[in-house]
């Protein structure tokens, strides 16, 4: 099956592929990689491409698009790309501007989607991660309603085909979702998502109002992954059914994600594990496949991210 035409229909009308690569890295490493591994994801199929500006690798990204338009990989209507609204300009004024910055760099007139990193704000200015004498982090006093309403003008703007957000529970959700003078809905709300953090009740909420859940993967934001849980990966139920299709568990774990609606981000530091995830096309889990890794939720959050 051609993963390109793996996608999932957004409320407003849009596409999105249910397979991204998530281009996060270490700052140490981001740059370098994403010149690396993003031109060989392209070459080899992905086409739904999840970046954001805290990730620091815009304009890298960006050569790489434009690299694989101009030797004719692909045409910009073919890649999905992804940005997201950093938490230090969650102020009205400054959406606009930090959504242009990220054009500029990713060498594009417009994204496919703009998303809201997290539903809280960080003090505007240069630090992604602005901090006191103290070694605190300085919030500012943001509504995020206020900050969709501007995303909704991006989007009327054409700067962004569509908007949504991410690290949202339900409550935020329904903050937005119940705003008087809401003229479109998040299409997609990105959130932790995995066998042992299943997000069937946020997933269910998510499905009653058409939004769709993106799955963070592994690698996707930066945060302490707590060393005192168990690995997911080395997981025995994951690992027979993974046996059983002739699969290794990540591609199980995949595609769980994809059966239940879910769009899937793999990120990828290695060649062949990024073309490996390409054959989450070639099979599909039975119902008791599916019921066996749903049973496996704990309620276990791998990233730990301390603000």
């Amino acid at each position: 099956m051609d993963p390109k035409s793996q996608r999932v229909k957004l409320n407003d009308g849009h596409f999105i592929p249910v397979l991204g690569f998530g281009t996060y890295a270490p700052p140490e490493v981001a740059k370098r990689e994403a010149l690396e591994f993003t031109p060989f994801a392209i070459e080899v199929g992905f086409r739904h491409i999840d970046c954001a500006h805290a990730y620091q690798n815009e304009e890298e990204i960006g050569q790489v698009i434009r690299s694989k338009i101009a030797d004719g990989t692909v045409k910009r209507e073919d890649i999905f790309c992804t940005s997201k609204l950093w938490l230090t300009s969650l102020r009205p004024e400054l959406v606009r501007p930090a959504l242009e910055k990220s054009l500029k760099n990713l060498q594009l007139d417009y994204v496919d989607l703009y998303i809201m990193h997290y539903p809280l704000a960080l003090k505007p200015g240069k630090e992604l991660y602005p901090k006191d004498e103290n070694g605190k982090l300085i919030f500012d006093s943001v509504d995020f309603c206020r900050t969709w309403e501007v995303l909704e003008k991006c989007k009327d703007a054409g700067l962004t085909k569509s908007i949504g957000v991410s690290n949202f529970n339900h409550k935020q959700l329904e903050k937005i979702l119940n705003k008087s003078g809401l003229k479109y809905k998040p299409v997609c709300n990105q959130v932790e998502c995995h066998p042992y953090l299943n997000q069937s009740k946020l997933l269910d909420f998510c499905k009653s109002h058409e939004i769709v859940l993106v799955l963070l993967s592994v690698s996707e934001i930066p945060c302490r992954v707590n060393p005192n849980h168990p690995v997911l990966l080395e997981d025995p139920v994951l690992s027979a059914i993974a046996q059983k299709h002739k699969k290794t568990a990540a591609l199980v774990a995949l595609r769980y994600q994809i059966q239940r609606g879910i769009v899937v981000l793999a990120k990828g530091n290695n060649k062949k594990w990024i073309k490996e995830n390409m054959q989450v096309f070639d099979f599909e889990l039975t119902p008791e496949d599916m019921k066996a890794v749903n049973d496996l939720n704990r309620n276990i959050r791998y990233y730990d991210f301390h603000l």
